[in-house]
């Protein structure tokens, strides 16, 4: 199975070429970007387009690689033990029913081939990667309660997604396939926008184009704003119908775009591009 890019997605080459990799090496897509680039929405669709079952497992900081897996459930053993009569203790003597599955355990064991989505893998302890080393190369783990080692039926496309806030053990880096979804040119963004908002007004789409990449290329900024937040802002000039002319400035400079919150998202990066126009309205 190739995928070959969906209707929902707007794939570049690479990345479809790095999907294709990944399922030919047989080894978990690593995909890094900044956020709102589609990591996540990637693997939703990959897993649409060639008919796979999709499981998700989101990655906390509190997050171990043991709930992955699965998870003994001593507690509610013990109270079962302790509430149940002579005759009705059959529950607790069987130590299957305090195990529960994990995602990889489940992935591992079904019926048929799945996709499997990490995500946000660096958001978890440094170890957290390290501790999943054997259990994705070899597609198998041993569960010490009841003696058995759970291999995979189907070995799942698995994806990986990480914002870069944590660097990555190397021993894990060598067991995937990399790649890093750039931010989209103007061309593909244009693709981008086109697939969620397909009758959107050429002239609308031009300036709010040029004053998103304004905003977006604006030195100092602490977080520029993603594609994602774009298709936010798009969605609201809609909705509240705002005026083409509220987007375009008489002079050719940079003007305060209506609905900036949707775009910029922390009070510094308000105040420096409102100190920007100010400059250029007073000619520094």
């Amino acid at each position: 199975m190739k995928f070959q890019g969906s209707k929902n997605y707007v794939a570049t080459q690479d990345l479809m070429l790095a999907v294709n990799a990944s399922a030919t090496l047989r080894k978990p897509l690593l995909v890094k970007g900044e956020p709102g680039t589609g990591k996540t929405m990637l693997a939703e669709e990959v897993a649409d387009a060639l008919g796979l079952p999709l499981l998700q497992w989101h990655i906390k900081s509190t997050t171990k690689a043991q709930q992955g897996l699965y998870e003994y459930d001593a507690v509610s053993r013990l109270r079962d033990s302790q509430l149940s009569s002579v005759e009705g203790g059959d529950k607790v003597r069987d130590i299957h029913n305090y195990i529960v599955k994990g995602v990889l355990w489940q992935a591992f064991t079904s019926e048929q081939p799945v996709a499997l989505l990490i995500d946000e893998i660096d958001k978890a302890d440094i170890e957290f990667p390290n501790d999943l080393l054997r259990e994705i190369d070899r597609m198998e783990f041993y569960v010490y309660e009841t003696r058995e080692l759970i291999r995979a039926r189907h070995r799942p496309l698995v994806f990986i997604t990480s914002n870069n806030e944590k660097e990555l053990p190397d021993a894990f880096l060598r067991r995937c396939f990399f790649h890093y979804i750039k931010f989209p040119d103007a061309d593909t963004m244009k693709q981008i926008v086109d697939v969620h908002f397909p009758g959107l007004k050429k002239e609308l789409l031009a300036a709010a184009m040029k004053t998103f990449y304004e905003v977006r290329n604006l030195p100092g900024l602490k977080k520029k704003p993603s594609t994602s937040e774009l298709l936010d802002w798009l969605k609201l000039l809609v909705a509240e119908d705002i005026p083409l002319d509220a987007l375009q400035s008489r002079d050719d400079k940079i003007a305060v775009p209506p609905l900036i919150g949707a775009l910029l998202k922390n009070e510094q990066d308000v105040t420096l591009f409102e100190k920007l126009v100010f400059m250029q309205r007073h000619n520094r």
